[in-house]
């Protein structure tokens, strides 16, 4: 069984607007490439939505009334993950004859008292001009940040500790079902007294996410899927070298972007310590190859 991770940039590319025709065109090259991967192993895919929410909370900042508070971030978690995942079950039914698919509304714990709460760091929403972003922020309650072309709002990313659907997840897998679950990293929940559960104004990192949600599923592997070909040992120098095969404490004697291929680094490096297993990162186009050690790069304990 593999867990594979779509990242944002491989199902829109930056600047492209989240519109459903738009994503059916990217998602319609990725669900080829996925595909490929479910005719020998069964199969979860996890996504991130980082555009797809930054929309959704345009449209719902633009759509409310006068003084109404738009939907809360795990709403809106919620609705991103219904739509990739409704998008990609329509593009990848007709590659998979005979197989079922479904998606899953991804829940996952985090510790409330996580020391992220306290350093907002995860930008999210649409772009602001400066006396706007400051408005909301007295309004709202907000903490904001300098991006590039504007100021955004700035979430904490705290660390995921417990998949709620796991068990959940396990018994679709073993039924042979194609499984969409934990995108965006899952929706960011906290355990109150009593069972409660209440949503969180935060956002788990997909690729994390992705590899405790593999570690407790018993996968064989964790593939990374992104627009970049491998992990590179100078990226982005002009003379890029791929890192074709490396070991998680080589990985980690390294440093990386954390915006980019910091967290995915990270993934695998922990994926591979805890199981023993291999971990890939690589380009959504070469999918089976990545799994292969045939492209991108191959992670091992």
């Amino acid at each position: 069984m593999l867990v594979a991770a779509l990242g944002g940039n491989a199902l829109l590319r930056p600047g492209e607007r989240p519109e459903a025709a738009v994503q059916r065109v990217r998602l319609r090259a990725a669900a080829a490439a996925i595909s490929e991967l479910t005719i020998r192993h069964d199969l979860v895919l996890t996504h991130g939505n980082g555009p797809q929410i930054g929309w959704l909370a345009l449209q719902a900042e633009a759509g409310a009334p006068a003084g109404a508070r738009p939907d809360p971030l795990d709403v809106l978690g919620a609705e991103s993950e219904g739509l990739i995942g409704y998008l990609i079950e329509q593009e990848l039914a007709p590659l998979v004859p005979g197989r079922e698919l479904a998606t899953l509304l991804t829940q996952v714990e985090v510790d409330p008292d996580d020391p992220a709460f306290l350093n907002p760091s995860k930008p999210i929403g649409p772009l602001y001009e400066e006396a706007r972003a400051r408005a909301l922020a007295r309004e709202r309650g907000w903490a904001i940040a300098a991006t590039r072309g504007g100021f955004r709002r700035v979430v904490a990313s705290p660390e995921p500790r417990r998949i709620r659907e796991l068990g959940a997840i396990r018994q679709l897998v073993g039924a042979g079902v194609i499984v969409i679950c934990a995108g965006g990293g899952g929706i960011p929940v906290v355990a109150g007294e009593g069972g409660a559960i209440c949503g969180v104004e935060a956002v788990v990192d997909k690729d994390l996410c992705s590899a405790l949600l593999a570690a407790e599923l018993g996968a064989d592997a964790l593939l990374l899927l992104t627009d970049v070909a491998a992990v590179y040992d100078d990226w982005p120098a002009p003379a890029e070298s791929p890192l074709r095969r490396a070991t998680s404490a080589e990985l980690r004697a390294r440093s990386f972007e954390s915006g980019s291929m910091g967290p995915k680094v990270e993934a695998a490096c922990r994926f591979v310590e805890r199981t023993g297993r291999p971990a890939a990162i690589g380009a959504l186009g070469e999918a089976a190859r990545v799994l292969a050690g045939e492209a991108g790069t191959l992670v091992r304990a």
